[in-house]
């Protein structure tokens, strides 16, 4: 027997060259630590060997560096001179071997799950040299299986379902476990299912993990769920072999073997009798152990009902009792019938020997509730004849209490149905009367709301005991006021009240030599009145017209006159007759052979366009008109007075003046002095105002102290007289001085107009004071002064 040892199987596949050995197959044993004995050498081919392999058991490898196996060369003679290399899978790490010896070991365990087989080479070199004695040679280690992995199922728990009631042996689901140890070697992956919970209900395949029910009439209404274990084990199910389980969780599902059952026979349902057509007064449910579609329940009244009907709320599966017909308590107050309850699928399987349905008796309590007046009409339609004085009758409205008391009945007018206020009615019987009256041409119908209200009236005897009631602070609860209305729809009938009149405008003429009898002009009438015979009307000529009566003329004159006004009688043959005169207004007209009109005025000619001389003659006018006032108007802003250009001698601020002859600016001075400008003795205090006419034409002027410079003075004495003498001429050409700057400014004034005749006269020392933001300037005049001095 063999224990931690290797099974070695020896398969080269090695090309010897010719310069090696030569080798036996005893020598080949050698080099792989196996002799002939052994009877496991493999036979040589001509030129090379098959693959070699070690057989290692997995798990057992790897303890303390498990020996492997051995290489064994003969050019090993056993001096050290040879040195065996391993490389490869593993080679180094997982597998080591002694360099002197051969000697393979494992220097770990090893799982054949993660990998079966490795894949090495052995090389035999001269240690000295680090020369091949040996050809490569490549083997196999394969790792051979043990039973170290137990089954495993893909979840660990799994959902299922079945009928209830179903026939044994009924499949349910099918549960798989895998091993990953290897399924070719042994019973290491061989598999065996048990049940280890929920018998006797169900039951598993011992091959295929298959689980079935083992129990009938398994009732879903009893039991729902189960709660299924099954267990995997390997070796075939043999002692010592591994095991895994999961969970099954099975659902009974359901099928339709519970037939609705009625818990109470006998239902009792209250209704007030104001309950609305279509309304609910109950609900009756019956139990159905099934669920889902087999529990749809379906309710109905055995041989149907005139006042009441169920219907089947499909949410709650209850039967809702509704009315069809209005109740009365007055005239019935009880009523029974009986409820007929099934289920609307069935199943075939299920139906013999067993009656789907049920039965129960309902009986319906009518209560007696304050309910409002009904009238006896409704709607109401009344007719009254148009004209009819106020306060006349039009007709009358009825309604009563219909509860056992019969309250009286208060009448009214809904008055938003009757903004204009034309009817009344009695409040206590109900006549409805006119309060102004009708026209049937303004409005046909009227539409009228009348309300009747519930009048509540307490005893004597009540009202004392609601008294005391009041003083011990007792709360009393009166009915509320009970109100109907009602639709009237008063038709207001025709009265002949409307003379018939012309039914348009008629644009009649007459030709000139127009022969007796000829048609000039059909006309017609309309009549707001609806006669019941319909219209008939009859025209007439008044006889105080000369020129249209039973004596003919020959012909007309446009000269003698050219419009005629023609009275045509109109009357109606409703009674009582109404007439009317209406004027035909008939043209004298020239007209061709064919009796078309070519001029009704003597005096115009119609033009190409339309328009006639006339009309051309008024168009002219207004345009004349037009331009008169176009030229009045300019005419009148010339005149317009001006805005004077110095409102205040208080208003100061600078002015710019145009000039149209230009100057040569400051240096000019040759033409004139500029300095009497400058002098403010020259301008004149009593200055003529721009805006008005001058009373003088030569104003006072003041004699200017300077005697110099006279061209200047004379040149703009000149131009203000020629300003001041025209009236019309706009102030272009004027001279405003703004030089004054108030008494309180200690530098005085810096305008160069109110400096002396000439520059000379000005001391400009005071410059000098005013610090270092005039010092430029202080040195420009005084260095000017000094300059002119010297």
């Amino acid at each position: 027997m063999i224990t931690n040892q290797v099974l070695l199987l020896l398969m080269l596949s090695i090309p010897w060259p010719s310069i090696a050995l030569p080798f036996t197959p005893g020598n080949i044993g050698n080099l792989f630590g196996m002799t002939e004995s052994d009877g496991r050498i493999l036979q040589r081919s001509k030129r090379g060997w098959m693959w070699n392999q070690f057989f290692l058991l997995e798990e057992y490898a790897g303890n303390d560096h498990q020996y492997v196996g051995k290489l064994h060369s003969n050019m090993d003679k056993g001096d050290g001179t040879v040195k065996y290399v391993l490389t490869g899978d593993g080679a180094g790490t997982l597998f080591l071997i002694d360099e002197k010896s051969g000697d393979i070991h494992a220097t770990k365990r090893l799982d054949r799950e993660e990998k079966a087989m490795y894949t090495l080479h052995a090389k035999v070199l001269d240690r000295s040299t680090n020369a091949e004695l040996e050809p490569d040679t490549e083997f196999n280690i394969k790792i051979h299986d043990i039973n170290d992995n137990e089954p495993k199922f893909a979840r660990e728990i799994y959902f299922a379902s079945v009928p209830e009631m179903s026939e044994v042996g009924t499949s349910v689901v099918t549960v798989t476990a895998t091993d990953a140890d290897d399924q070719t070697y042994g019973n290491s992956a061989k598999l065996v299912y048990s049940i280890l919970q929920g018998q006797p209900y169900f039951s598993v395949d011992s091959e295929n993990g298959t689980i079935k029910t083992a129990l009938p009439g398994m009732d879903r209404e009893v039991k729902e769920n189960y709660q299924v274990v099954i267990q995997a084990k390997d070796m075939a199910g043999q002692m010592g072999g591994l095991s895994g389980t999961t969970t099954v969780s099975i659902t009974l599902s359901d099928v339709n073997d519970s037939p609705p059952r009625f818990a109470n026979h006998s239902f009792r349902v209250t209704a007030v009798e104001s309950t609305e057509i279509g309304g609910a007064i109950g609900h009756i449910k019956a139990d159905d152990p099934d669920v889902g579609r087999n529990a749809e329940m379906e309710y109905s009244i055995v041989g149907g009902h005139d006042t009441f009907n169920i219907i089947t709320d499909q949410t709650t599966q209850e039967g809702v009792i509704v009315i069809k017909k209005a109740l009365d308590y007055e005239s019935k107050r009880d009523y029974e019938f009986r409820v007929e309850v099934k289920n609307t699928y069935l199943d075939a399987r299920f139906i013999h020997g067993l009656q789907f349905k049920d039965y129960a008796t309902v009986r319906v309590t009518v209560e007696d509730v304050d309910e409002p007046p009904v009238f006896t009409r409704n709607p109401y339609i009344i007719e009254v004849h148009e004209d009819t004085a106020a306060g006349s009758f039009v007709g009358v409205v009825s309604a009563r209490d219909p509860d056992a008391d019969n309250k009286p009945v208060k009448y009214s007018i809904d008055r938003h149905t009757d903004l204009e206020r034309l009817f009344n009615i009695d409040s206590v019987n109900g006549t409805i009367t006119t309060l102004k009256a009708l026209d049937r041409e303004m409005s046909k119908w009227h539409n009228i709301s009348v309300v009747a209200t519930e009048i509540i009236i307490y005893d004597l005897e009540k009202v004392k005991l609601i008294q005391i009631f009041l003083f011990f602070s007792l709360f009393i609860s009166d009915n509320p006021r009970q109100t109907t209305r009602v639709p009237v729809f008063i038709k207001v009938l025709d009265v002949n009240d409307n003379a018939p009149e012309f039914a348009m405008s008629y644009d009649t003429f007459v030709c000139e030599n127009v022969k007796a009898g000829q048609l000039i002009q059909t006309i017609s009438a309309v009549d707001t009145d609806e006669p019941l015979v319909g219209h008939k009307f009859v025209f007439s000529i008044s006889p105080t017209n000369p020129n249209f009566t039973i004596v003919d003329r020959e012909g007309f004159s446009r000269r003698e006159m050219n419009m005629y006004f023609l009275p045509v009688v109109i009357s109606d043959n409703d009674y009582p007759i109404q007439s009317s005169t209406s004027t035909l207004i008939v043209r004298v007209c020239a007209c061709d052979s064919r009796g078309n009109m070519q001029s009704c005025n003597p005096e115009v000619l119609p033009f190409s366009d339309g328009l006639t001389t006339g009309a051309l003659v008024a168009i002219l006018l207004c345009v004349i008109i037009l331009l008169m006032i176009v030229v009045l108007f300019a005419a009148l802003r010339r005149q317009r007075k001006k805005e004077p250009l110095i409102i205040s001698k208080e208003d100061v601020r600078d002015n710019v003046v145009s000039y149209n002859d230009e100057g040569g600016g400051e240096e000019d001075t040759q033409a004139f002095d500029i300095g009497t400008l400058r002098n403010p003795e020259v301008m004149d205090a009593n200055k003529l105002r721009r805006d008005i006419i001058p009373e003088m034409l030569f104003p006072f002027r003041r004699t200017s102290p300077i005697k110099d410079n006279t061209d200047v003075r004379d040149f703009i004495n000149g131009r203000l007289q020629e300003n001041d003498s025209d009236p019309t001429a706009p102030p272009y050409d004027s001279l405003a001085t703004y030089a004054y700057e108030g008494s309180g400014s200690l530098a005085e004034s810096l305008s160069s107009l109110e400096s002396a005749a000439t520059e000379g006269d000005q001391d400009y020392d005071y410059l000098s004071n005013w610090g270092p933001q005039f010092k430029k300037l202080a040195e420009m005049y005084i260095g000017r002064s000094v300059d002119r001095e010297a």
